[in-house]
């Protein structure tokens, strides 16, 4: 049985506290995930992490132009560690087919890390980030591989990459407005955990029975 925990964000990381090294703009990174992590995107500043680093408040601007640009380099982490821990499950072969199981790790991540959620894909950031920019590949990494999990079956390779495209949006469509939904509390109070897992499934036979309709 999948679990989901409704509860706040937890850190992924730990604040670093003093600043101890010489790669002030990976300390900037760090502290700000960590921040997201607890508080959200909105609650990241130059001022507090300079304070926090020990450094002058003029330090990250050496680094980062703005605590706009600073979240876009924290975004484009969160992604590729986002991507890496799905493709890790998938890997484990527990339960379920590799799609279900990305789906409901998607579903689990969002659901514990509400913050970093929100920074990745309920921000500005990266509608705002140029289509070339480390954000948006990062982003588009995590796309392409769960399109990857998408069977095309005997499809054409030119309409099967079309509709692959097409159910891996509805999919993760529906994933995120899982996560958002509960995030916040819009949920039917009859949804519990366990109906959210059988939603999830639901939402994974649905993609899978639309990928089948392409042979």
């Amino acid at each position: 049985m999948y679990h989901y925990m409704t509860v706040a964000s937890t850190s992924q990381r730990k604040p670093k506290g003093r600043y101890h090294h010489g790669d002030l703009r990976e300390a900037l990174i760090e502290a700000a995930l960590a921040e997201v992590a607890s508080n959200g995107p909105e609650a990241v500043s130059f001022s507090a992490l300079a304070r926090q680093l020990e450094v002058s408040q003029a330090a990250p601007y050496r680094h980062f132009a703005d605590c706009d640009m600073l979240l876009a380099a924290a975004a484009t982490r969160a992604f590729a560690d986002f991507n890496a821990h799905l493709q890790a499950v998938v890997a484990r072969r527990r339960k379920g087919s590799d799609l279900a199981r990305m789906a409901h790790a998607y579903v689990a991540f969002g659901l514990r890390h509400t913050g970093t959620y929100r920074l990745m894909y309920a921000s500005r950031h990266l509608a705002d980030a140029p289509i070339d920019s480390p954000l948006h590949q990062a982003a588009e990494a995590g796309f392409l591989y769960f399109m990857s999990l998408l069977d095309v079956g005997e499809a054409g390779a030119e309409r099967g990459e079309k509709r692959r495209a097409r159910v891996a949006i509805k999919l993760l469509a529906g994933l995120h407005g899982v996560v958002m939904m509960a995030e916040q509390g819009l949920l039917p109070p009859r949804v519990q955990k366990v109906t959210m897992a059988e939603l999830v499934d639901d939402l994974v036979r649905d993609a899978e029975t639309a990928m089948e309709q392409t042979a």
